[in-house]
């Protein structure tokens, strides 16, 4: 899910086109882009199009983001919302853990009712002082948490926090992903609003990359290549993933702990680094899975 492209609710003539655009993921918003004198229309414009079986055969993640649990749109986006073939409903401005745990409870309801089996997780947008500071709890409330979505529009502007402060950027992407990381779940980084500097995108994106996000957020189409670029394991970093690897396998069959591959001291974190970008190398396509070695027997 190296890029996740946002589609207005209510522009469902974009919904085709972002069906065949290159990003790994679509996010269909009724949320930020859709006025409140919309909200009913997009909902039943965008219920519709899930019905429509338009989504057969896609390999993209298929995500919503709903309202905010203190409107009065946010029951009736999940009921709506959770559908087959959408993998994850995204959540907004979450006050509390109870707000996780009751957008879990509603989807449970609605799995039922709509008679949908597969799993649908919950992706969680931190975008509040008080999400940042309980990141981990919010994270950890409930087992349907797969994800934790950095806001910083949201974040910074009401605090009058430079949006393109490097430094105030860093900050809220480390602690998210540690966040992330003592739950178990992925971070995903935040929206780019200045669609012409492509620069600035992809230098935040690599930033993000470098604290393992798995991915980011695009507000246009043209954003989406930036992405994909920047959370592409490049070539070396295959070739030196697949020798920590093999030299992994090797030293299991020794019994060594520790070991040196390129001039590095190695050991187990580094191991389960290197297995976790084969597997992302193999399912974009850059590794055939016979390329892929074992670490362990």
């Amino acid at each position: 899910m190296r890029s996740k492209l946002f589609v207005p609710g209510s522009r469902p003539e974009l919904f085709p086109k972002a069906l065949a655009s290159e990003a790994d993921a679509l996010s269909f918003d009724l949320e930020d882009s859709v006025a409140p004198a919309r909200k009913a229309e997009a909902r039943l414009a965008l219920r519709d199009f899930l019905l429509s079986g338009a989504l057969s055969g896609s390999t993209k993640t298929i995500i919503v983001r709903i309202n905010a649990p203190e409107t009065p749109y946010f029951a009736e986006d999940i009921l709506a919302m959770t559908q087959a073939g959408v993998h994850m409903l995204n959540l907004p401005k979450p006050r509390d853990t109870n707000d996780i745990r009751a957008a879990s409870r509603a989807m449970a309801e609605a799995q039922e009712i709509n008679g949908v089996t597969a799993p649908i997780g919950l992706l969680v947008n931190i975008e509040t002082p008080y999400a940042l500071r309980c990141s981990h709890e919010l994270a950890a409330a409930d087992p349907r948490v797969v994800g934790l979505q950095l806001g910083l529009g949201d974040l910074f502007e009401p605090l009058g926090i430079a949006r393109r402060d490097v430094s105030a950027v860093r900050q809220a992407m480390f602690a998210v992903r540690m966040a992330a990381g003592e739950a178990g779940v992925f971070a995903y980084d935040a929206a780019f609003a200045d669609i012409r500097d492509e620069a600035g995108f992809l230098a935040e994106a690599e930033q993000a990359r470098q604290f393992g996000f798995i991915g980011k957020s695009c507000i246009h189409p043209r954003q989406i290549a930036l992405a994909n670029a920047a959370f592409r394991p490049g070539d070396e970093e295959i070739a030196h993933a697949q020798r920590v690897v093999e030299a992994a396998r090797q030293a299991d069959l020794q019994g060594v702990g520790a070991y040196v591959v390129d001039g590095k001291m190695v050991d187990a974190p580094f191991v389960r680094r290197a297995e976790a970008l084969l597997a992302t190398a193999t399912r974009l396509g850059l590794l055939a899975p016979q390329d892929v070695t074992e670490a362990r027997p």
